[in-house]
């Protein structure tokens, strides 16, 4: 993915809402029933539901972030997962610093 795509990525509030909460997310969602917060990421209807969006809105929202590199979805029984890719973004932080 080029450089500007990852910035539009992150051109949305939503967007980087989402990657807020997930940075923390025992602090903003509750345990779930599957699936460690933190170890396996949080699952996209929690996030949906703290966002008040629709299941398809969110999921669209979520494959920009994926796409990105962003964010990690993992697969655990019929839930999708979503935690943050660390590297990822530690690596865009760095980019920011060097352009701007």
């Amino acid at each position: 993915m080029q450089d500007i795509d990852i910035i539009k990525a992150i051109a949305n509030e939503r967007r980087l809402q989402i990657l807020e909460w997930l940075r923390n997310p025992q602090a903003h969602f509750p345990p779930q029933t599957d699936g460690d917060l933190v170890e396996d990421g949080v699952c996209a209807v929690l996030i949906a539901e703290k966002l008040g969006l629709s299941p398809p809105t969110l999921s669209e929202h979520m494959r920009v972030l994926s796409q990105a590199g962003l964010v990690r979805p993992k697969r655990i029984k019929q839930w999708i997962l979503y935690k943050r890719d660390e590297e990822r973004i530690s690596a865009l932080k760095k980019l920011l610093q060097e352009r701007l």
